[in-house]
């Protein structure tokens, strides 16, 4: 089946391709520096997760190659393998990088569904910039990473494990939302049966199977694991960069200064972790996204300072 001509034209208006990326050297002119700051506080993960997050959310799939490359060579400007880090030192960093964007699936977009008067949720969506993001990251990526990343799927609900996911979502629901999280849920479920806690609903259990970290105990755990900490790091980063969802990132940004980096479910607790969670990290996230939005969108009428 061909689509219609007169259909065919229309799919090509109203701006339907993702973001162009800018130039790698004006990229790497704010991932020098900010890379730089975040390893002065041991905080390397976070600004990955933050940088992954903000370009998937900018809707910018190149650049999230670019960042890849950046990261996986000890010369980032150079397009030889020679620079190339091991390995595993780089399929580290692609699992962390693509554990961020199924993650940021999360926030990107969908939070304007739960409107105003739901002033602290965020919302539930396997959106397009997902897709796109972890298709440019992919496409990055040797075959030796490729074939080293995880091809097995340990988020699929069944009858078995249904109970744990669900315990897992409303465990990071009440960590993110408390002391608010049960008046949250009430709102929500009020807007819509399937929305939150009855069933349980598609919240709680995307909470529990794609945002919540994986408990030191599963095999997943040292695969790209997103801790508490960098789930709030990563939803905050998607929802500045979203923009238009003032009250749910100002909500996000509480559970980040709440999460203190003192561990979660049982994780270590990390001094990256802690200096991210207090009031300073939390400055300089903020500062951060908005350092690489001005760079991805150079019609921005407004320049942060970090």
């Amino acid at each position: 089946m061909k689509l219609p001509l007169p259909v065919k034209h229309l799919l090509t208006l109203r701006n339907p391709q993702a973001n162009r990326s800018p130039s790698i050297e004006r990229l790497h002119g704010v991932f020098a520096p900010t890379l730089q700051e975040a390893t002065r506080h041991k905080a390397q993960d976070g600004w990955l997760v933050l940088a992954t997050s903000t370009l998937l959310s900018a809707n910018v799939p190149s650049a999230v190659g670019h960042l890849y490359h950046y990261v996986s060579r000890r010369t980032p400007l150079s397009s030889s393998d020679a620079g190339l880090l091991t390995t595993e030192a780089r399929t580290a960093q692609a699992a962390l990088m693509r554990e961020a964007a199924v993650k940021s699936a999360i926030f990107v977009g969908v939070p304007r569904v739960c409107g105003d008067d739901a002033d602290l949720a965020g919302g539930v969506s396997v959106g397009p910039k997902t897709i796109l993001s972890l298709e440019a990251l992919t496409g990055a990526l040797e075959d030796d990473v490729k074939t080293s990343l995880r091809q097995v799927s340990h988020r699929e609900a069944n009858a078995t494990n249904i109970e744990k996911f669900v315990q897992r979502g409303r465990d990071l629901w009440k960590d993110i939302y408390s002391p608010h999280d049960v008046k949250l849920a009430n709102k929500l479920a009020s807007y819509h049966p399937d929305f939150i806690f009855r069933g349980p609903a598609f919240i709680i259990q995307s909470y529990g199977t794609v945002l919540s970290p994986w408990p030191p105990s599963d095999p997943t755990h040292g695969s790209g694991n997103v801790n508490r900490t960098l789930t709030s790091v990563l939803g905050t980063a998607c929802l500045r960069t979203e923009g238009g969802v003032g009250p749910q990132l100002t909500s996000h940004v509480f559970g980040l200064l709440k999460s203190h980096g003192d561990g979660y479910a049982g994780e270590p607790a990390t001094e990256g972790d802690r200096w991210l969670s207090s009031a300073e990290g939390t400055e300089w996230v903020i500062n951060t996204v908005d350092a690489l939005c001005d760079v991805v969108r150079l019609d921005s009428g407004s320049k942060s300072k970090l």
